[in-house]
């Protein structure tokens, strides 16, 4: 089982508000009674109002759950902008509001790496970071269907800005961030590019065909 899937299953028991002893819920999801402790402090750490303590028991009370959502990418990116513009808001409450639900959603994510995952930290940038690269979305999104090479203006994390012609290849989210995997021209090698770390993406008057080697599935992290 899955470890977003057993977290569901975890709030599904607790819903009922009655206390849940943490060997009883092991028991029942077949796995080992440490592994429900470290589940229970992920799930409290997500926002989720779990009550309790180890050797004792937990419960939910006066929880609002929503049943199982399956969100398209450009659901996703709509949630995440309106997240990010109510995130910048004077009003404190609903700040705070959209940073727990954004962490609700990171908990929930498909889990993946990338070799530069550790030294980016995606899930600690600011909103402000990722709404900037919600523009560049729609072009993006249309030169990977059109296989069209694009034009990036790319500002590095150093602060250069540097000019790449790239091949668009795929765009993945990572928690509050997006990015794209292309081909980069210039350095003749694959290149992943923070989508909000880009200045301007101009579409070229130039498509691109699959070639081994520059394809995305020779792509290797």
């Amino acid at each position: 089982m899955r470890r977003t899937d057993r977290l569901f299953d975890i709030i599904q028991i607790l819903r009922d508000g009655k206390l849940h002893r943490a060997q009883d819920i092991a028991t029942r999801l077949e796995v080992s009674v440490r592994t429900i402790y470290r589940d229970m402090d992920t799930l409290t750490a997500s926002g989720v109002p779990v009550e309790g303590e180890r050797g004792v028991g937990y419960m939910v009370r006066e929880a609002i759950t929503l049943p199982p959502l399956t969100l398209t990418t450009e659901e996703l990116e709509a949630l995440n902008l309106g997240m990010a513009i109510v995130a910048e808001a004077a009003d404190q409450a609903l700040k705070s509001a959209a940073l727990s639900l954004a962490d609700k959603i990171d908990a929930v994510l498909p889990t993946q790496t990338v070799a530069e995952a550790d030294a980016w930290k995606f899930a600690v940038y600011p909103f402000a970071d990722a709404a900037r690269g919600f523009t560049h979305m729609a072009p993006l999104r249309a030169a990977i269907k059109s296989r069209q090479k694009l034009r990036l203006v790319y500002q590095r994390i150093d602060g250069e800005l540097t000019d790449r012609t790239i091949r668009p290849l795929h765009m993945e989210y990572w928690g509050r961030v997006w990015t794209l995997t292309a081909w980069c021209e210039n350095r003749n090698d694959f290149r992943v590019f923070r989508v909000d770390l880009i200045q301007e993406a101009t579409p070229l008057p130039e498509l691109f065909l699959d070639e081994p080697g520059k394809r995305l599935e020779d792509y290797v992290p």
